[in-house]
């Protein structure tokens, strides 16, 4: 049979015949042109553009005519003459016109060593003719020496063509693909929509030979891939990779693998280990998809979409073939995480245990990284299930242990409730269900607090003042108490945030964490809550915050009064409103502010950003610092200029919570009025109290209110009202002020927030060596066994300035017994006991100097510098303890 040629195998002859013997317009071809090539096109030759004209002739006759034809016509080109024709039949004088005075015979895969610049051709591409005819075929318009799918081979040398080198171009240039070619990049491939279609347009053999290709060199699964393909199944080959992994589960029902098998058609008759190694290996895919998906913001909306249309095809899937319930626990599918979710649902309502284990199965779910506010909804139910079941104690004893324990614990609840309120993002209804019954029954907790906290205010009220405060840091005092003290190092910047209460100082204060500010606190070991004016107004708490005093008034009687306190102290004061504080083009902060922060004095600001909200609407499930204008920008600026920052309120508020009409009887205020206390309600009588003629009826019930809906209100005596959260931040641990400590995230988070073990109590914990006896029996701490090894002693005369060998075991023992053995470097710190080193970071590094004994990881930082790991495995065995 007569080789078919066409024009890319012509102009591969020619280039390189032609070069070598130039001048001939005659060129006798062996074989027969392909009809579906063009008869007439160039070749470039060397320099020269040829025109060549083309013509298949069967018969001598037909050679000669053609020949005499072209001759006594215009005179240029070239002509080629493919002829099945034996060459003995041709005359001599035909012959001697022609190129190389014979017929040529092609030899394809010289033509392909020709093509790819390559000194010699591997023979097994000799042998198998799909690849060459391939080859030639799926030449790329500039060549193969020119192509990005040869780059590789021509950087290894480029001199032998071997089979492999061959393939992976041919699968590139098949295949629109780079250089990753794996099976990642095949799974994406079969979701394009140009990619299969021009897959099954290949012939049969190419198609054969491209897949045992990549089966032997990607692996089983690039088969049962392209078997699907071939099947017309590409789009669902991945949908039906999840759905196989019914064929890896021992407890699977035999009917769900029969399912699994009619879902794969035809391509179920491979071996199962070949669909299991499938199965596997598209998991494995949508996994680095899904984490793609959060880590790559550029790519998120398209990887989302992407990872969701596998997986809900793959849901449908599995209900329209009736295995379902057979893939309930699959780890991907969409069905999967509802039913974990509805899991949790159901433990909410019987115990904490079972609710943290439905929360773990929950956050193990593949999808729980692209769901994660449906997430954070439900771990903060599991945290109200925490408080509600760990945190029983309903007393308040003060006035003063009531706004404690508020800042430290039940605003934490007030922050949890806020997310929960909000509901499950997707709007499931067992979910629902479950968090509105949850909701009942905090808000019924919160709501006995609140009315035992009002009753001990009443009484506190009427004698508070600052000379007798029964314990309580009052709002006019905090510029004396907290503020002044940090004018020892840097003149402070305070921040009063309108409105923020305990669980938005909660948020903040974790973020301004994370972002490299040390949290320090004169009360040892705990953060410090104010308590605001009666009724809790901004015209009255905000002036007695900033003048030092009580008083009431508006911007002018703060200013005047912010400076006519740090005069009396001997310093210039600066308070600056909302209009003061926007630059103008070009600049963040207006200019005087920025001269303000420059020089010496004390700068005061005031965010009306939080206030704002819940008057106009805009109230938040979740605050962040970014979310307050302005915040970020003069926290950046305190940094630059090394200054102490004091974050407080005027006050807090409560979020509206019910469709109820006003109240009667109200003064145009939200939430106080005069006239006898109705229930929920209280009357307050004091020196404090700077509003109807110094009684007022104000209401502790969240629920009630005097005026018209807004998405929040404040005025009243409840503790989220009252409580005013104070926060003190620090750009260095040298402005700390002496007797002042270093505040851990772990002291100021409630130990029911992450689990019954975790929290303030390992941020406290100290270290008390014994006094007596030998240096460690059976019951001594693995802190202590640590610290008397020999490889310890070994290890710290390499350090330099090592910590105390006891304030060494401390932290060991506190990491130890540490939530996941982590803890923030600043609990890392406190735990040394005694006086606490004031750089944590530098404590952290000698500790690793001590621990890590031949560069072994036993201890270090992770999560960016934010937390201390210690590796209690690891301690064990290269301690030998």
């Amino acid at each position: 049979m007569a080789t078919v040629v066409d024009r890319r195998i012509l102009e591969a002859l020619l280039e390189t015949e032609l070069a070598r013997r130039p001048g001939h317009r005659l060129v006798l071809v062996h074989g027969s042109y392909d009809p579906a090539s063009p008869a007439r096109f160039a070749v470039r030759i060397g320099d020269e553009q040829r025109r060549i004209e083309v013509t298949d002739q069967p018969s001598v006759l037909g050679v000669v005519d053609a020949w005499q034809r072209h001759r006594h016509g215009d005179g240029t080109g070239t002509l080629v003459i493919t002829t099945t024709a034996p060459t003995g039949q041709l005359g001599w004088d035909l012959r001697a016109h022609a190129l190389g005075r014979t017929t040529l015979t092609v030899s394809l895969d010289e033509i392909i060593r020709r093509r790819f610049g390559a000194a010699e051709i591997d023979p097994r591409i000799r042998k198998s003719a799909w690849l060459v005819e391939a080859l030639l075929a799926a030449e790329p318009a500039g060549g193969w020496r020119e192509s990005g799918a040869t780059a590789e081979w021509r950087r290894s040398g480029g001199r032998l063509l071997s089979l492999d080198a061959a393939v992976r171009a041919l699968v590139e240039a098949r295949f629109g693909m780079g250089r990753a070619l794996d099976l990642d990049a095949l799974l994406a491939w079969s979701r394009s929509p140009a990619g299969p279609a021009r897959f099954l347009e290949l012939g049969e053999r190419e198609r054969e030979g491209l897949t045992e290709w990549l089966r032997r060199n990607v692996g089983e699964a690039t088969g049962v891939l392209l078997s699907l393909v071939v099947d017309g199944r590409a789009t669902d080959a991945m949908a039906l990779g999840i759905i196989g992994a019914v064929l890896t589960d021992p407890g699977a029902p035999q009917n769900a693998t029969l399912a699994v098998g009619g879902l794969f058609g035809p391509v179920a008759t491979r071996s199962e280990e070949h669909l299991k190694a499938f199965s596997t290996a598209v998991q494995g895919t949508l996994a680095r998809w899904i984490s793609e998906a959060e880590t790559d913001r550029s790519e998120r909306q398209e990887a989302q979409g992407r990872v969701r249309a596998v997986l809900e095809r793959a849901d449908d899937l599995a209900r329209a073939a009736g295995i379902g319930a057979a893939l309930g626990g699959n780890p991907f599918l969409p069905s999967g995480l509802t039913a974990r979710l509805h899991a949790l649902a159901d433990a909410l309502g019987r115990d904490t245990a079972a609710a943290e284990a439905a929360l773990r199965e929950l956050s193990a779910h593949r999808l729980a990284e692209l769901h994660r506010d449906r997430v954070e909804v439900a771990r903060m139910a599991v945290r109200i299930r925490r408080w509600l079941d760990s945190d029983p104690d309903l007393a308040v004893p003060s006035v003063a242990a009531g706004v404690r324990n508020h800042l430290t614990s039940w605003g934490w609840v007030d922050r949890a409730l806020a997310l929960l309120w909000t509901g499950d993002p997707a709007s499931d209804p067992v979910a629902w269900r479950a968090y509105h019954a949850l909701i009942a029954e905090a808000r019924a907790r919160r709501a006995e607090l609140d009315e035992r906290f009002a009753d001990r205010v009443v009484s506190w009220a009427a004698h508070a003042q600052s000379v007798a405060s029964g314990g309580c840091l009052l709002i006019e005092d905090v510029l004396k108490e907290v503020a002044r003290p940090l004018c020892t190092a840097r003149p402070p910047l305070v921040l009063v945030l309108d409105g923020m209460s305990s669980a938005v100082a909660a948020e903040l204060g974790a973020e301004l964490g994370r972002g490299g500010w040390l949290e320090v606190s004169a009360a040892q070991g705990a953060r410090r809550a104010a308590v605001a004016m009666i009724p809790s107004l901004t015209r009255i708490s905000r002036a007695s915050l900033l003048g030092g005093e009580p008083a009431a008034g508006g911007q002018n009687v703060e200013a005047a009064g912010f400076a006519a306190f740090w005069k009396r102290h001997r310093r210039e004061g600066l308070l600056f409103h909302k209009a003061d504080i926007a630059g103008t083009a070009g600049q963040r902060l207006a200019q005087p502010l920025m001269d303000a922060l420059a020089g010496d004095a004390v700068v005061g600001a005031v965010l009306n950003t939080i206030d704002d909200a819940l008057d106009h609407g805009r109230a938040q499930a979740t605050w962040r610092l970014s979310d307050i204008a302005h915040l970020t920008e003069l926290l950046n600026a305190a940094r630059a200029y090394g200054r102490p920052v004091v974050i407080v309120s005027d006050h807090g508020h409560v979020l509206d919570r019910n469709d109820r009409p006003p109240a009667p009887g109200g003064t145009g205020s939200a939430r106080w009025r005069t006239g006898a206390p109705g229930a929920g309600e209280v009357s307050v009588t004091g020196p404090r109290v700077l509003e109807g003629g110094g009684t007022v009826t104000v209401p502790w019930q969240e629920e009630i209110r005097y005026t018209p809906r807004k998405d929040g209100y404040h005025g009243g005596v409840s503790l989220a009202e009252l409580t005013v959260p104070v926060l003190t931040v620090l750009p260095s641990a040298d402005l700390m002020p002496s007797g002042w400590s270093v505040l851990s995230p772990e002291a100021v988070t409630p130990r029911w927030w992450n689990s019954g073990t975790s929290g303030a109590a390992q941020a406290s914990f100290t270290y008390e060596p014994r006094a007596e006896g030998p240096l460690f029996d059976v019951r001594a701490g693995l802190g202590r066994q640590v610290v008397a090894s020999e490889r310890y002693a070994g290890q710290k005369r390499f350090v330099r300035r090592a910590p105390d060998r006891d304030q060494v075991a401390a932290v060991i023992d506190a990491l130890a017994g540490a939530d996941g053995n982590r803890m923030s470097p600043a609990a890392v710190a406190s735990a040394a006991g005694g006086r606490p080193p004031r750089d944590a970071a530098l404590f952290v590094t000698a500790l690793e100097r001590l621990l890590n004994v031949e560069g072994y990881p036993v201890l270090g930082l992770i999560d960016a510098g934010r937390t201390v790991r210690l590796d209690v495995d690891l301690l064990r065995e290269q301690f030998g303890v």
